[in-house]
């Protein structure tokens, strides 16, 4: 029976209960990818991160999971896993790097803010498929597509009030991707929420990959390099963007909710 150190913290956000949540887990050495996506199916949470030491102080690989399936890229639980390693097991430096399917993906921590450098993934203007328009029920004023498909409205309460029919878009297939729903914001640069079709959790809380889209986009449209989004999904959560050319710089702060072990066998 091995016993695995598990936290569970909630990303983007300084309060308990809110942001998104992710369960990270330190590993000696990888498990097989179906005990893997065991673990992250039993904890049900959005994503699970799983990450172990390389021969390099400061160098983790890092791997994503929700409860269905492998990621291909996770901000909010890598900002987790980086959170845990400052913040309980130790690490003193500035900055931490993890190794993905996505490449290299450094954290740097100033104060209490931890930012993820991520890859750019500009969109571009797409036509939308008609059962998520049917899905949505309201017709966005433009549409583009990266991994996910942006979906651009008027205003902020539009995207608040907006009450997805996920039965029906959940006829259509976009693993690993999503839908993204945005306006600029009232008191913010920009507010966005993302759904995921087929998905166990309909409606992440708080999407870090989504901004690598949300923030070049965004940044041409406000004519701004720098900016503060909020996700406004029922938990909340506050992004600190920086558009980078082919990166993007995404801020946030974190809170421990839960330390423990499981037991696998």
């Amino acid at each position: 029976m091995q016993h695995i150190p598990i936290y569970q913290v909630d990303a983007f956000t300084d309060t308990l209960f809110h942001g998104n949540p992710a369960a990270v887990c330190l590993l000696e050495a990888w498990l097989p990818t179906p005990v893997l996506q065991q673990i992250a199916a039993e904890n049900y949470l959005p994503e699970t991160a799983f990450f172990i030491p390389t021969n390099k102080a400061g160098h983790y690989d890092l791997r994503w999971f929700t409860p269905e399936i492998e990621m291909d890229l996770c901000g909010h639980a890598t900002m987790a896993a980086a959170h845990v390693l400052f913040y309980h097991l130790g690490w003193d430096m500035h900055s931490i790097t993890f190794h993905t399917q996505s490449g290299p993906l450094n954290v740097t921590k100033n104060n209490d803010i931890l930012t993820l450098d991520f890859p750019s993934r500009p969109p571009e203007e797409a036509i939308l498929p008609p059962v998520i328009l049917k899905g949505i029920d309201v017709y966005p004023l433009s549409v583009y597509k990266a991994r996910d498909y942006i979906l651009v409205y008027q205003s902020e309460d539009i995207i608040r009030n907006m009450v997805p029919n996920q039965a029906i878009i959940n006829q259509v297939n976009l693993d690993p991707g999503g839908i993204i729903v945005t306006a600029k914001g009232n008191e913010v640069d920009f507010v966005s929420r993302y759904f995921t079709p087929q998905a166990s959790i309909f409606e992440d809380p708080v999407t870090g990959s989504s901004h690598c889209s949300l923030i070049p986009f965004w940044s041409k449209q406000l004519g701004k390099k720098e900016m503060v989004a909020l996700q406004v999904s029922p938990r909340t959560g506050k992004l600190y963007c920086q558009d980078a050319g082919d990166r993007v710089l995404i801020g946030g702060t974190c809170k421990t909710y839960l330390e423990g072990k499981i037991f696998v066998p």
